[in-house]
């Protein structure tokens, strides 16, 4: 079991959504350090006067650039890898961006934790990495196939490099829910790009404990996910509407560059080899050296699974239901106190 008191952690895009939580939370469990790395000093200049904890140290850099991630690396014990290029639309029309953030700069990281022994490394995925349409999950899906080859070529490093995926985080940066929540304020309809459309629903503090199970039972090359509800982009517009008070306005805007009616956690193939482990899946890395007689002579034998994980076939959330989860959000809270 890990135990994060006294170590020292390294969090890249540690001044993002997940960054800032999971800082809070590894405060509270007692860590010696946690080393921020990001490239918005006004964010850190904020997050610093808002946490006043001198365990917190900042550095600016990008984890494009190996040297600023080598100067994060000094000590680490365990390291989160958050920073990332996530907007679908602007990584379609940038996509060279994209792979330089997602790709190149996963590497350095990776690598940079190699090179300063850190024991452990959790990269952060998303479901659309899976049948990606999208530069964004394109790039992601070759972050996880980069953290994995890692694993792959150097089985006796030091550190256990594993990967978590997950949906859509409630009330994380640049999500729908903090936009709705302005509509409303605004007096304006809700936009939504098409109604049907499902998407998985978790907490940033679901996020956190994802990220820890990984770095509780990784093995290096694992993928993990967690187990998510997900509804209709139309039913959490409701949700959030009748949370507010206010009588939903809805209007529907049509579907914006690579977006996908649902998303997928996990494939059939990779549903095959997964282990249930309660609230998570978890799927070993295919771990076959570059042997083609292995997968021209010898192949694999495994029972088909017919269905993928995803956003379509999980369980859906009535409105009642995804009333109650958004209302059990620290920030919705928050809202709804104003609001009142």
């Amino acid at each position: 079991m890990t135990d994060f008191s006294g170590a020292t952690i390294a969090i890249s895009g540690g001044t993002g959504s997940f960054g800032r939580t999971m800082v809070r939370d590894l405060l509270q469990e007692g860590a010696g350090a946690i080393h921020v790395l990001s490239r918005d000093e006004a964010k850190q200049d904020e997050m610093r006067q808002s946490l006043g904890d001198s365990r917190v140290k900042f550095f600016i850099g990008d984890v494009r650039d190996r040297h600023s991630v080598d100067s994060a690396m000094v000590g680490v014990d365990f390291v989160f890898h958050a920073a990332a290029l996530k907007q679908v639309p602007s990584c379609e029309f940038f996509p060279d961006q994209a792979v330089k953030t997602n790709v190149v700069g996963s590497q350095n990281v990776i690598e940079s934790a190699h090179a300063h022994g850190v024991r452990s490394v959790v990269c952060l995925s998303t479901d659309k990495a899976v049948y990606p349409v999208n530069a964004m999950g394109m790039s992601k899906a070759l972050m996880e196939k980069t953290a994995q080859a890692f694993a792959r070529n150097n089985p006796d490093s030091p550190t256990t490099v594993s990967v978590t995926r997950y949906g859509n985080v409630m009330y994380s940066r640049g999500s729908v829910i903090p936009l709705f929540v302005s509509q409303i304020r605004q007096g304006k309809p809700l936009t939504l790009t098409e109604p049907t459309m499902t998407r998985f629903l978790m907490s940033l503090g679901e996020s956190v404990d994802l990220v820890k199970h990984a770095f509780h039972h990784a093995e290096p090359g694992d993928l993990f996910v967690k187990k998510a509800p997900a509804c209709t982009v139309e039913t959490l517009a409701r949700a959030v509407s009748e949370l507010m008070g206010v009588e939903p306005n809805l209007r529907k805007i049509g579907m914006r560059h690579g977006e996908k009616m649902y998303e997928t956690l996990l494939s059939r193939e990779e549903m095959i080899k997964a282990t249930d482990q309660g609230d998570y899946f978890r799927v070993p890395l295919d771990a076959r050296s570059l042997d083609y007689s292995v997968y021209v002579e010898d192949g694999e034998d495994g029972a088909l699974q017919a269905h993928d994980y995803d956003s379509g076939n999980t369980e859906q959330l009535s409105l009642e239901q995804t009333k109650a989860l958004v209302a059990a959000l620290p920030e919705m809270q928050m809202v709804m106190g104003v609001s009142a």
